[in-house]
C-alpha cells in the first residue's frame, strides 16, 4: 500500500474536517507530513516558499549510508540520537554523537555548497541536516562538541537552556544559523514573543526559521506564532515529536513544555542580509516580563547537560 505525504504548507485537514481556508499555507507539519524519499522531514526553500533555509531529517538503519550534493547550500549535519561517519571534501569527521537530545551536546560536522557528502553510521541514528542556500563556499570543518556554548536564558519558569552550536557569534557560516533550545516540564521558551521578519538597521534582521521539534519520553506541547502584519503567519499548535513549524514572518513564542516533560526543539535560521546576524525585535506587549527575571533565580534544574570533553575527531585529509 502507498502512503501518500502532503506536500509542507498543503497539508491536507484530518479526514471529516472542513478546511476553513483551503488552499492557504499551512505552517505546521505534524510528524510525518514533511517526508520525503530517505528523509523523515525534508524542508527546503522551493516547500517551504521562501529562499534559504532548509532542514532534513535523516534516519538510519544500522550499517546504513546515505549520500547526497549538497548544490547552492551549506550544511551542518548535527547527530540527534547515535554516531555517524562523515565524508566530505577529501576529508573524514568521526562524530561521537549521543544517545539523544536529552541526555548531551552533540559534535557536528560543517558540509560546504557544491560537495558531495556520504553519511555512514554502524549502529544507526537520526541525524538533523540545517542548511542555508549560501554564496561562499567555505572548507568543510568538525565542531567539537566541548566548544558548543551551552547558555541559560531567561528566569523561573521562562528559564532555557541554548545549546549554541551554530550561533551567528559561535561558528563560522556563510548564511546557515541553528541551536538547540530544551525547556524544563511547565516552563515557557521563546518568550516574550519575538520577530525577525524585516530589515531594521541595528534593531531586527529578516530571517526564515524552521522548528523541529521532540519532547522527551513522549507527549505534547504547544507553540504559537501571531501575525506581525495583515495576513501573516497565524499558527496555535499542539507540537509532538517530528513536527515541524515553519515562520516565515509574524511574532513567535510561546513554546510551552508539558509538566514533567523536556521540550526540544532546534532551530534554523537564514536570511538575505549582508550580515549574518540574529537580531530581534520583542512585541510590546510583552516584553515587560524581560524587567522580571532580574527579581527570580533561573530554573534550578538547568543546565540539564553540559558539553563534556571527548576525543578530538579522527579528520582524514
Amino acid at each position: 500500500m502507498t502512503t501518500h505525504h502532503p506536500e509542507p504548507g498543503q497539508r491536507h485537514p484530518a479526514p471529516g474536517k472542513h478546511d476553513p481556508h483551503p488552499g492557504r499555507p499551512r505552517h505546521h507539519l505534524p510528524s510525518g507530513s514533511a517526508a520525503r524519499g530517505a528523509y523523515a522531514v525534508d524542508v527546503d526553500p522551493e516547500r517551504a516558499g521562501w529562499d534559504r533555509s532548509s532542514l532534513r531529517v535523516l534516519e538510519l538503519e544500522p550499517g546504513g549510508v546515505h549520500t547526497l550534493d549538497t548544490g547552492g547550500s551549506e550544511w551542518v549535519i548535527l547527530p540527534l540520537a547515535g554516531a555517524c561517519t562523515v565524508r566530505t571534501a577529501g576529508a573524514t569527521f568521526e562524530l561521537l554523537g549521543r544517545e539523544s537530545v536529552f541526555s548531551g551536546v552533540s559534535d557536528f560536522a560543517y558540509v560546504p555548497r557544491d560537495a558531495h557528502a556520504q553519511i555512514a553510521s554502524g549502529a544507526g541514528g537520526r541525524f538533523a541536516l540545517a542548511g542555508a542556500k549560501c554564496e561562499r563556499r567555505l572548507p568543510a570543518r568538525y565542531g567539537p562538541a566541548p566548544e558548543v556554548p551551552v547558555e541559560l536564558r531567561g528566569s523561573g519558569v521562562c528559564s532555557r537552556q541554548v545549546n549554541n552550536f551554530a550561533a551567528a557569534d559561535t561558528f563560522e557560516c556563510d548564511r546557515l544559523i541553528a541551536v538547540e533550545v530544551l525547556t524544563p516540564g511547565g516552563n515557557w521558551s521563546s518568550y516574550p514573543p519575538h520577530k525577525h521578519d524585516e530589515h531594521v538597521p541595528g534593531q531586527e534582521c529578516e530571517l526564515e526559521e524552521i522548528y523541529y521539534f521532540e519532547v522527551a519520553d513522549g507527549g505534547l506541547g504547544y507553540h504559537r506564532v501571531s501575525p506581525s502584519r495583515d495576513g501573516g503567519t497565524d499558527v496555535l499548535a499542539e507540537v509532538r515529536g517530528g513536527d515541524v513549524v515553519l515562520i516565515p514572518d509574524g511574532w513567535h513564542g510561546p513554546s510551552i513544555a508539558p509538566p514533567g516533560r523536556t521540550l526540544y526543539y532546534l532551530n534554523v535560521m537564514a536570511g538575505p542580509g549582508e550580515e549574518r546576524a540574529w537580531l530581534i525585535r520583542d512585541h510590546p506587549d510583552h516584553r515587560w516580563i524581560r524587567d522580571t527575571w532580574r527579581d527570580e533565580p533561573i530554573d534550578a534544574r538547568l543546565p540539564l547537560y553540559t558539553a563534556h570533553p571527548s576525543p578530538g575527531p579522527e579528520v582524514t585529509p
